[in-house]
């Protein structure tokens, strides 16, 4: 009993060190993530250069907002 307990107790703390990776690998993905959306938006905002038929007030794109909602602290 106690060598299947200090067995699982290994694998657990096994899972939970690659929990912790994924989850600043996560983090720095999602702030990756802000500086593109936030880029794509200043772009978006600059003027045309006189193109037209884009298809609508926000050049025809949906709101990357709805996509980003993830928090940085992984809940």
């Amino acid at each position: 009993m106690d060598r299947l307990n200090s067995k699982l107790y290994l694998q657990n703390c096994y899972i939970m060190k690659e929990n912790e990776k994924l989850r600043k690998k996560a983090q720095l993905l999602n702030q990756e993530n802000q500086v593109l959306l936030s880029e794509l938006k200043q772009r978006i905002s600059r003027p045309n250069n006189g193109q037209k038929g884009n298809g609508g007030g926000t050049n025809g794109l949906p709101d990357l907002n709805l996509c980003s909602s993830s928090s940085p602290n992984g809940k």
